[in-house]
């Protein structure tokens, strides 16, 4: 079964969390989300299985959060998805996926339980 993380190299984090899963020698598919962001289905079907709200998985601390307004109570859960995909630096990384299960991996050690 594939393996995929959402990968931002720059992030030490998630820099950490790929070599964990090489270290144990599983070569994930790598996804650059800055670079390509997944859609908003993708997205909604990533938040299902992390079982997380949008704003669960936002950076808060980034300008187009703030910009957009986006801790109105009032947004949807589509628009804030929208939001996401619109500007991917919101969502927060890395997040590793397997068949029906996904993990963030604050720390790195919690993808571990899905694999």
């Amino acid at each position: 079964m594939t393996v995929t993380i959402y990968h931002n190299p720059r992030c030490s984090k998630s820099r950490q969390t790929l070599a964990l899963l090489q270290e144990r020698g599983i070569e994930p598919e790598v996804v650059e989300y800055l670079k390509d962001p997944p859609d908003a289905a993708t997205l909604d079907a990533i938040l299902e299985r992390l079982k997380m709200e949008p704003r669960d998985l936002m950076r808060r601390r980034e300008e187009p959060y703030k910009a957009l307004n986006l801790q109105d109570e009032g947004l949807s859960r589509q628009a804030l998805i929208a939001a996401m995909v619109e500007h991917p630096i919101l969502i927060e990384r890395p997040i590793v996926t397997k068949g029906s299960k996904a993990a963030l991996g604050r720390p790195p050690e919690s993808v571990l339980a899905i694999l």
